[in-house]
């Protein structure tokens, strides 16, 4: 369009800046290119009414940042080959982090990406407290001495499902994904610093990059757009990569310093005299507030710690952690960075070390808080799944009670792994109302199983429904074994003839009634025993043994089992049993036979199944 202006001053009227500049409506733009007004050449839409500006309303907690409303430009630019571009809007950044229920687990995603550069030559990851300069705010410092990310490197892991980890052996990350939960997960914002050192005839590389939500919002940015700064080694000297043109390095740089705690270029390349010759240094700032307007994150509890605040802290299990030491972690996980992070892995690579604000997290197997020990090895069913096919994946799982469970704490559940990570800690499968399976405790590496995204559960597959169903009888039958060694009431004990396989015995005990706050008598000695040389079970899912239906008739309990899976060993009465009703046989020809226990307390009948001579008593049922 040909733009016509009058002159005001001219005219004799005043300079009015408001008034709307005239306009040839009869004029093209097409001609606008050829012939200008004034030698003035005024590109297509330049008049057009610019949009208004958005400002973004700040928001500091994490589960309402995602709450904001934006038009969409409607620019669906096609790529080359008339394929339409799918855009990410910012929001989704949010949306993706809220995988994250729990905010320990984002710490967990971030130490894994540190333990397997351990492959790179990582021999350390570090975790701190730092000050924003700019606003004097917290911030988060993840750093190790791994290898470090080159610039396309650093692309892929700004982007959303790349990875190479997928298909390397023995590393957890495996979706792309996790750097970007993680971090949003924390804080609004992340800057990434990263050097590669020289290999493969490539020269050393440093890059900077920079994903930022408040940048995003702030900025109404419709797409997910990353700021990054790339440099080379020359000689003694880094020297500035120019990927396209130096307005666009200048454009990158600007946006870096404008919304990065750092301000100049000095400051920022000044983070690189703590990576030395490889590695990555993660500064994550505009932490996340709680409901109450404080930091998720907790600094002042634990000096030596990072802690979070919320539902998941527990004052009283803090002050029971102080008084039984072999249940701390159990207690203070859920709210502790350093309690967690000591049980994340099932092995640390020797020489590697994870320090937390200064201080070395020491590794903890929770197989040594416990006592009277039981080693079984499980072995999945062959499935369809190409894993469970595998007749060598097996799951050594060690139980046994906590050294503390004399005191009838509430502790129990498994640490379940995968691939060296815990997945579930303290999982709690045997659920009930009363005091069984207090105290069990278990640990096993399920690689069998695929963990969810988030990498704090389990994919619901049959394979794990199985996994679920052994474990459940696994806390049953030991609990049923041995419960009555630390106080509570005993249950009539299965002599098994066929589980040991190491030649050990296992101890008989007293099928005597114990009243649960009788204290157990000085066994230490049996404890140690056990623990040195814990027994060893095989089982598989076809060995899983169903609870018997139970019918209460006339005063009895009637136990319905198959004649497969019930043949009688003894019929003959006890000296309690006078008033008991007949025993019903197991029919040879595989119908339903019933074991009938007599309507007094302590009428016990036994019979013989699968290798178990078992004494069934009312008050048990």
């Amino acid at each position: 369009m040909k733009h016509l202006c009058t002159n005001n001053s001219e005219s004799g009227k005043p300079t009015n800046n408001s008034e709307a500049p005239l306009i040839d409506l009869d004029s093209s733009d097409d001609e606008n290119m050829k012939k200008g007004g004034d030698d003035v050449v005024l590109p297509g839409g330049f008049l057009d009414p610019l949009p208004p500006k958005y400002v973004a309303q700040k928001c500091k907690n994490f589960w309402k940042a995602g709450d904001f409303e934006q038009g969409y430009d409607g620019n669906w630019d096609t790529l080359s080959g008339g394929m339409d571009h799918v855009r990410v809007h910012p929001r989704f950044l949010h949306s993706n982090a809220t995988s994250h229920k729990w905010v320990l687990g984002a710490f967990a995603e971030l130490l894994d990406n540190s333990l397997d550069e351990v492959c790179n030559g990582a021999t350390y990851v570090n975790i701190d407290m730092l000050r924003n300069k700019k606003d004097g705010n917290k911030m988060l410092l993840i750093e190790d001495n791994g290898g470090g990310m080159d610039p396309d490197k650093m692309r892929q892991c700004m982007s959303l499902g790349y990875s190479l980890k997928s298909k390397v052996a023995d590393t957890i990350g495996q979706y792309g994904n996790g750097f970007k939960t993680s971090t949003m997960r924390l804080g609004a914002d992340v800057i990434v610093f990263s050097r590669c050192s020289a290999k493969d005839g490539k020269r050393s590389t440093q890059s900077i990059g920079l994903l930022s939500y408040t940048f995003l919002r702030s900025t109404g940015k419709e797409d997910i757009v990353v700021p990054m700064l790339d440099y080379q080694k020359d000689g003694r000297e880094w020297k500035k990569i120019i990927r396209s043109s130096h307005a666009d390095w200048n454009t990158n740089a600007d946006a870096v310093f404008q919304w990065s705690p750092f301000s100049t270029e000095a400051s920022l390349l000044k983070q690189f005299d703590h990576i030395k010759d490889q590695g990555t240094r993660i500064i994550i700032y505009n932490l996340w507030d709680d409901d109450q307007g404080q930091l998720e994150l907790d600094f002042e509890a634990d000096e030596e710690d990072i802690q979070i605040r919320g539902v998941n802290r527990d004052e009283k299990n803090i002050r029971m952690a102080n008084i039984y030491p072999n249940c701390r972690h159990y207690l203070t996980y859920k709210h502790s960075l350093r309690s967690y992070a000591s049980i994340l892995y099932l092995r640390i690579p020797p020489g590697f070390r994870m320090i937390l604000r200064g201080k070395d997290i020491q590794h903890h197997n929770i197989v040594n808080d416990m006592m009277i020990v039981n080693e079984i090895t499980y072995r999945p069913q062959p499935g369809a799944d190409k894993v469970s096919q595998d007749s060598n994946i097996v799951a050594v799982v060690t139980m046994g009670f906590v050294k503390d469970a004399r005191a009838h704490i509430d502790v129990q559940g498994y640490n379940v792994y995968h691939k060296n990570r815990l997945i579930k800690p303290f999982w709690r499968l045997w659920k009930v109302a009363g005091s069984d399976g207090r105290g069990v405790i278990g640990v096993l590496e399920a690689n069998f199983v695929e963990p969810a995204h988030d990498k704090q559960g389990f994919e619901r597959t049959i394979v794990l429904s199985r996994l679920e169903a052994r474990l459940i009888q696994m806390q049953k039958n030991y609990w049923r074994a041995h419960c009555h060694k630390i106080g509570y009431s005993g249950y009539p004990q299965p002599v098994n003839k066929n589980s040991v396989e190491d030649g050990g015995s296992r101890e008989t005990s007293s099928k005597k009634k114990k009243g649960a706050s009788t204290p157990p008598n000085d066994s230490s000695n049996k404890y140690q025993k056990l623990k040195s040389t814990p027994l060893t079970e095989n089982v598989a899912d076809d060995d899983l043994q169903t609870t018997p239906n139970l019918r209460h008739t006339n005063g009895s309990y009637h136990i319905e089992k198959s004649a497969k899976e019930c043949t009688p060993k003894d019929t003959s009465r006890s000296a309690h049993a006078a008033n008991a009703e007949a025993v019903h046989d197991c029919s040879p020809n595989g119908k339903t036979a019933q074991i009938v226990i007599g309507t007094q307390w302590r009428v016990c009948l036994s019979f013989y199944s699968r290798g178990y001579t078992t004494c069934l008593i009312k008050n048990m049922i």
